[in-house]
């Protein structure tokens, strides 16, 4: 059961991976949901997250609660402590509007969509978390990047922007069969920056805990705290996902944010190599000027 400095929620983040498969399973679900769960019952947690009734109290038992109301209770309590924290709050879903709705542009309901998940990503935890990020990278004498499946090109954009005005960047992005090689090469004084959204591959949970066990400070871009990765991270930066369909704003926004912030931090270095790069380019004719 959770005491007074820790909250169910990352007593469950600690526990689940010692826990056997299915309960771990059930761990997982709970995690991605617990804000929508409302006073559930047993065989309702049991038909939704697609495990036994056995499973789920076997799982509240390794939680330390001997009852499944005093467990229900809690994740309850800190679904509405998660909803009265959040500084903004999530409009209306577009899911919740009428099926005989008149139509709506495509265009118009992704982008209604994006600022709702923006809304709902940004939370007092991700703005602290965001702030430890900026001081982790400042101190760093190396920033190494890695994403992979869908997340290799946001992991690439995000070095093209900030290798704009700062060279000490290392991507391990590129050739995923060699990023062991690259992760052991990695200093204590370095940090690693990783993107990892579900389906989580195999590669990245096994670079982070390599890079773990080496010391090296990881700072984690992801989409659930049931993320594997949430262990071995030092700064966790949680971004709200569309649950049926894939968008990239949220994560788009956060890393463009990172790296405004920390060009202010540098500002003076950072100004200077952005006026010589723009002043090559144009006496290079790479850019067109008037």
């Amino acid at each position: 059961m959770a005491d007074n400095h820790q909250s169910l929620v990352e007593e469950m983040v600690n526990l689940k991976d010692r826990l056997p498969k299915r309960q771990r399973y059930l761990c997982d679900f709970i995690l991605k949901n617990y804000s929508s769960l409302g006073l559930i019952t047993v065989k309702e947690l049991s038909e939704e997250s697609g495990v036994g009734v056995s499973t789920v109290m076997r799982t509240i038992h390794s939680l330390g609660y001997s009852n499944f109301n005093d467990f229900r209770k809690d994740i309850y309590d800190e679904s509405l402590t998660e909803k009265t924290n959040s500084k903004w709050k999530l409009r209306d879903s577009l899911s919740d509007a009428p099926e005989n709705k008149k139509y709506e542009h495509t265009m118009v309901r992704m982008s209604k969509e994006s600022v709702e998940l923006l809304d709902k990503s940004l939370n007092e935890e991700l703005l602290e978390n965001f702030d430890k990020t900026i001081d982790m990278m400042s101190k760093a004498a190396c920033i190494n990047i890695f994403g992979t499946r869908p997340y290799k090109p946001v992991a690439l954009y995000f070095e093209q922007l900030i290798g704009e005005f700062y060279p000490k960047l290392r991507q391990l992005s590129h050739d995923s069969e060699i990023v062991f090689d690259k992760v052991l090469q990695i200093e204590k004084d370095e940090v690693l920056i990783i993107f990892a959204f579900e389906p989580y591959t195999e590669r990245i949970i096994q670079a982070a805990k390599v890079a773990f066990d080496l010391g090296v400070p990881i700072i984690l871009i992801t989409d659930h705290i049931s993320c594997p990765i949430i262990n071995y991270a030092t700064a966790i930066l949680k971004i709200e996902v569309s649950d049926d369909k894939f968008s990239i704003v949220p994560t788009i926004a956060l890393i463009e944010a990172i790296v405004i912030e920390f060009g202010k931090r540098s500002s003076v270095d950072s100004m200077k190599k952005l006026n010589k790069l723009e002043k090559t380019l144009k006496e290079h004719h790479v850019t067109f000027s008037y």
